[in-house]
């Protein structure tokens, strides 16, 4: 087992190296690189970086977790996904760059009204912050119980260690940071991958082909489930996963904030098609190396060791106690890489957002840019603070499959944010705009009534993740219920 010393030490080499890049990329920076890297971002580097923002520690550990009991089930999700990539290319991000958005939340208010605007925007900082925090909480978790506990500090020390590198490399350059910062975590993350990938092959004895072939024979690669009752059947998985990538995608602004950094909208159209399509194939080596971890941890020599280790424990349990010191290492910078992307952007994008859409900084004549720079330095600083504080109520919390939390969280927080850009898109009703905060928190209520009595009132069928398109349903209709006039599309910008 590798030294805690030794992968403290290196993790603090790649904190460096990621200090180098931010220095190189955030002179000269303004609050326009700060939250739109002057639109200057190259598309390939957005697309390649927002697979390390997409897939997170969460997906790092989890997904390979969850194969010894969903098998590739959760594929369903990510074929999906890329039906919802193309909404979100060809319908959202043309209307984004028609309207020169800074934040997308002000499509809200030129469509519907400030209260809709206002409600969907904080609807995105709820969920970022609940989501992000989340899959924090998981690499933190990792990284205490491999290196920090070594040295005998508390969680809280990691936590905070963490949050404060993160703060370094983007307290300036922002999103002009992250479109670098991004494509290198990615590039680690995915070595990493591969690397372990090829490990326990070798380790079973097994070339590529052979792999699937002995993952076939124990069931674990089988992707569609057929029991319409399950709430894993394939439809509703499918149907749930285009719904996740619109909102947490195109309906997000740390994802969109990245797309809307690329100079054209033909350019951000491609890195949205690029990427989604490399995800697919990422996702699917994730849950490759699931499926042989569970195979590994059931050859004769690891049965005993590993009995007890499921879910989100496997992995890093092998990774880190039977595996060579090398590899070892490569796992914990891939997983350090998996953390940062998730963690930097959601940090930045919700800077971004309050103080765009809740301070209203861009719209207020008597700041100079002296000042608002200022304020959005005070905000950084304050949602750090919230991480942390959110971190250890995850600690507290100690659910065993993150993943499976934070798509739940996802359907209640993203589901009025996804009837409010419906019903901008979808209709030309104006809405009595008081009202529309009212309809967008009682739609998750009665979410919330459904999902907790769904025995008693459908039986055996059960509600998934398709929760996620039934409270956007819910908060369309409730919009539609609000008396309004046609009115034609506004194209302002903000």
């Amino acid at each position: 087992m590798m030294s805690p010393v030794l992968l403290f030490s290196l993790v603090i080499v790649y904190f460096l190296l990621l200090l180098v890049v931010a220095w190189f990329t955030s002179r000269n920076a303004t609050n326009d690189s700060f939250f739109i890297g002057n639109r200057g971002s190259n598309w390939m580097l957005v697309a390649f970086g927002m697979i390390g923002t997409s897939l997170s520690g969460v997906t790092f550990v989890s997904v390979p977790g969850t194969v010894g009991i969903e098998s590739f089930s959760y594929f369903q999700i990510i074929i999906g996904n890329l039906i919802g990539y193309a909404v979100v290319a060809y319908v959202l991000l043309p209307v984004y760059y028609r309207m020169n958005l800074t934040s997308i939340y002000n499509y809200l208010q030129n469509r519907l009204g400030f209260a809709s605007y206002k409600a969907g925007a904080s609807f995105f900082i709820l969920s970022r912050i609940l989501g992000a925090t989340a899959r924090l909480y998981l690499v933190v978790n990792i990284l205490h119980a491999t290196i920090l506990q070594n040295f005998n500090l508390p969680f809280w020390v990691g936590a905070l260690v963490i949050l404060l590198m993160i703060l370094l490399y983007t307290f300036e350059g922002g999103v002009k940071t992250i479109v670098w910062t991004d494509t290198l975590q990615t590039a680690c993350m995915l070595i990493g991958l591969l690397v372990c990938v090829w490990y326990i092959l070798s380790r079973l004895d097994m070339g590529l082909m052979e792999g699937v072939q002995a993952l076939s024979d124990k069931g674990y690669s089988n992707i569609f489930v057929t029991d319409p009752a399950s709430k894993f059947f394939f439809l509703k998985q499918i149907v749930a996963g285009a719904f996740i990538s619109i909102t947490m995608t195109g309906m997000d602004q740390e994802m969109m904030q990245k797309n809307i950094s690329v100079k054209t909208l033909k350019d951000s159209q491609k890195n949205m098609m690029t990427f989604a399509v490399i995800f697919m194939g990422v996702v699917l080596l994730f849950l490759f190396l699931g499926g042989l971890l569970h195979l590994f941890a059931e050859s004769a020599p690891m049965k005993a060791a590993l009995a007890n280790v499921k879910g989100d424990a496997l992995f890093p349990t092998i990774a880190l106690q039977h595996m060579p010191a090398a590899i070892s290492v490569i796992f914990i910078i891939a997983l350090i890489s998996a953390l940062f992307p998730s963690a930097d952007g959601a940090i930045t994008a919700l800077t971004s957002s309050f103080c765009i859409d809740i301070l209203g900084i861009q719209r207020n004549p008597a700041l100079d840019d002296k000042q608002k720079k200022r304020t959005r330095q005070i905000v950084h600083l304050g949602f750090a603070a919230l991480f942390l504080l959110f971190v250890m109520g995850f600690k507290w919390m100690n659910n065993p499959s993150m993943i499976g939390l934070i798509l739940k969280i996802a359907g209640y927080t993203y589901g009025p944010l996804l009837g409010l850009f419906a019903f901008g898109i979808l209709t030309k009703r104006t809405v009595q705009d008081k009202l529309v905060p009212v309809v967008v928190i009682v739609s998750p209520i009665l979410c919330f009534i459904l999902d907790k009595y769904q025995k008693q009132l459908f039986g055996d069928f059960q509600i998934g993740l398709e929760l996620l398109f039934i409270n956007g349903l819910i908060t369309f209709l409730g919009l539609m219920l609000i008396p309004g006039k046609p009115q034609e599309l506004s194209l302002k910008g903000n």
